[in-house]
C-alpha cells in the first residue's frame, strides 16, 4: 500500500459511509421514479420482484464495488488498477474505472437539470405558483417551467453550485457532515408526510396497493423494470459507491454495511410510496400517472387538502435534499481522481469540475427549450446523455466489474477484504459469477427492445439456460479466469 493510500481520508465510522451511500442511492429515483413505476406495473407484485432483484443483483454488485474501492484506496481508475496489479493483471482493467467515472459525470450533467425541477417547485409552492384546477393546468405550469432557459438554467446552476460547495469542503467536513443531517431530516419529513397521509382517507388503499400480492398484475415488462431499477437505484457502476468505499475504514464489515445501505434505500422507497399514494388515492387520482405523478398530480392533490400547502412545501424540501445527496456522490469520483493524480487541492478540483459540469449541463438544459430541435438520430442532448449512460455505460461497467471480481482477480483478495465465512463467501462468489452477470445482461439486452417478448414466451427455456450456464461455468471457471486475465 502506498503512502497516498495509507493517508487517504476516511469516514469517521461505518455509519458515515452508510449515510453517504444511502444518500447517493436515495435520490429522485426513489422518491420520484419508484412510486410511479410501482403504479404502472401493478403495486405489490412489482415491489416483491424489486426486492428479490435488490438481493440477487444489487447487493452482490455493491459489495464488489465497495471491496474494490477499499482495497485500492483511490478513485475508480486508481483503485481498479491497484487491485488488478495486486493479482498480477494488466492495467487495462482500469478502463472500467474510466467508464464508471465518465458515466457518473455524464449522469450528473443531466441530473442537475432534473434536480433543478425539485428546487423550482419548492419555490413555486412557497410563492403560490402552483395554483391550478386540473392536471392539464399543472402540466402547463410544468411546461412553462422548462420553456424558459433562464428559469431552468438558474435552478440547475443553483444545484451545481450547492454540490460543489459541499464536495469542496472535503469528505468529512463536506460530504459526511452534510448527509449526517440531510438523511435523518429526509426520514423525519417522510414520517411526517406518512402521518399526514394516514388521515387523508386513502392510506388503507395505498397500503393494499403497495403490499398486496397479485401475480397476475405483473407483466414481463414490469419484471424487467424491477430488475433495472434495482440495479440503478443503488448508484452502481457510476463510480460513486466505489469511491465512497475507498474512504471506508478497514475495520468496517462490508457485508453489514452493504445490507444496511440496501435496506435503508428500500425502506425510503417504500416510505415514499406510503407518503405519496394516500394523497393520490384520497383525491381519486390514478397511481399510474407516470413521471407526472410528482410534478403534476401530487401538487394538485396537495392543493385540494387541508394544510396541503404546508405539506407540499415539506415534500419538495425533502425531494430537493434527496436530489442533492445524489448529485454530491456522482461528482466525487472525478474530484477524487483529480486530487490524487493532478496535485491540485480539493477546492480547486471542485470548482474546476463545476465549471465543466455547468457547461455540459447547460446543453442538457437547452434540450427542453431553445435546443429542443437540436437532435441527432431522434434524440436531443439530454436524451443522449440518459441513453448512453443508463442503457450502455452502466450495464457494461457493472458487468465488467463482476466478471473482474468473479473470474480475473485472486479470490484471496476478496476473501480478505469481505471477511465472510466460507459458506457466505461461496454464495457471494456464485452470485457475482453467474446470477448478477446474467441479471445485468438482461438489463443490457432490454435496451434492444426484444427482451419483453422473449421473457413472455420463452421463460422456461431461459430458466434451463440459466441452470446450464451455471453448471458449465463451474466446470470451465479456471480456464475462463486465465482467458480474462490476459
Amino acid at each position: 500500500m502506498t503512502t497516498n493510500q495509507q493517508s487517504r481520508t476516511q469516514w469517521h465510522g461505518r455509519w458515515g459511509f452508510v449515510l453517504a451511500a444511502t444518500g447517493s442511492a436515495v435520490g429522485l429515483g426513489n422518491i420520484w421514479k419508484f412510486p410511479y413505476i410501482t403504479g404502472e406495473f401493478g403495486g405489490g407484485a412489482f415491489v416483491l420482484v424489486y426486492l428479490a432483484c435488490i438481493l440477487a443483483v444489487g447487493v452482490p454488485v455493491m459489495m464488489t464495488e465497495i471491496a474494490l474501492g477499499r482495497r485500492g484506496r483511490g478513485s475508480p481508475i486508481d483503485a481498479i488498477r491497484r487491485v488488478a496489479s495486486e493479482s498480477g493483471r494488466g492495467s487495462a482493467w482500469s478502463l472500467l474505472g474510466w467508464m464508471a467515472m465518465l458515466a457518473g459525470f455524464m449522469i450528473l450533467s443531466f441530473y442537475v437539470v432534473v434536480a433543478g425541477w425539485s428546487f423550482s417547485y419548492l419555490w413555486k409552492m412557497l410563492s403560490g405558483g402552483l395554483a391550478a384546477s386540473s392536471v392539464e393546468e399543472m402540466a402547463a405550469i410544468f411546461g412553462a417551467n422548462n420553456e424558459s432557459p433562464f428559469n431552468l438554467g438558474f435552478w440547475s446552476t443553483l444545484v451545481t453550485v450547492a454540490t460543489m460547495v459541499i464536495v469542496g469542503k472535503g469528505v468529512q467536513a463536506g460530504i459526511e457532515k452534510s448527509v449526517s443531517w440531510m438523511m435523518p431530516g429526509m426520514v423525519v419529513m417522510l414520517l411526517v408526510l406518512i402521518g399526514y397521509g394516514m388521515f387523508s382517507g386513502g392510506f388503507g388503499e395505498a397500503v393494499r396497493f403497495l403490499f398486496s400480492f397479485d401475480a397476475g398484475s405483473l407483466s414481463s415488462e414490469g419484471a424487467l423494470a424491477a430488475l433495472g431499477h434495482a440495479f440503478f437505484t443503488l448508484s452502481l457502476a457510476s463510480g460513486a459507491i466505489l469511491t465512497y468505499g475507498s474512504y471506508l475504514p478497514a475495520r468496517a464489515s462490508i457485508a453489514r454495511t452493504t445490507l444496511s445501505v440496501a435496506l435503508a434505500d428500500t425502506l425510503v422507497a417504500l416510505m415514499a410510496g406510503l407518503a405519496i399514494f394516500p394523497v393520490i388515492f384520497a383525491n381519486g387520482m390514478s397511481p399510474e400517472s407516470g413521471p407526472g405523478l410528482i410534478f403534476m398530480s401530487l401538487p394538485l392533490a396537495f392543493q385540494a387538502m387541508p394544510l396541503g400547502t404546508l405539506f407540499g412545501i415539506l415534500f419538495f424540501v425533502m425531494l430537493s435534499m434527496a436530489a442533492l445527496t445524489s448529485s454530491i456522490s456522482m461528482v466525487e469520483a472525478t474530484i477524487s481522481w483529480l486530487t490524487d493524480n493532478k496535485g491540485i487541492s480539493r477546492r480547486t478540483a471542485s470548482w474546476g469540475t463545476g465549471i465543466v459540469l455547468w457547461l455540459v449541463s447547460t446543453l442538457a438544459m437547452l434540450s427542453f427549450n431553445v435546443g429542443a430541435d437540436w437532435t441527432l438520430a431522434g434524440k436531443h442532448f439530454f436524451g443522449w446523455l440518459d441513453y448512453l449512460t443508463s442503457r450502455w455505460m452502466m450495464p457494461l461497467g457493472g458487468l465488467g466489474m463482476v466478471l473482474l471480481a468473479g473470474f480475473v482477480l485472486k479470490n484471496e483478495t476478496f476473501r480478505e477484504e469481505l471477511g465472510l465465512s466460507a459458506g457466505w463467501h461461496a454464495l457471494w462468489l456464485f452470485m457475482v459469477r453467474y446470477v448478477s452477470p446474467l441479471g445485468i445482461l438482461v438489463i443490457f439486452i432490454d435496451a434492444l427492445g426484444i427482451t419483453q417478448v422473449v421473457f413472455a414466451q420463452h421463460w422456461p427455456w431461459l430458466l434451463a439456460v440459466l441452470v446450464t450456464i451455471t453448471l458449465v461455468g463451474e466446470l470451465i471457471s479456471p480456464r475462463l479466469r486465465r482467458m480474462l486475465a490476459h
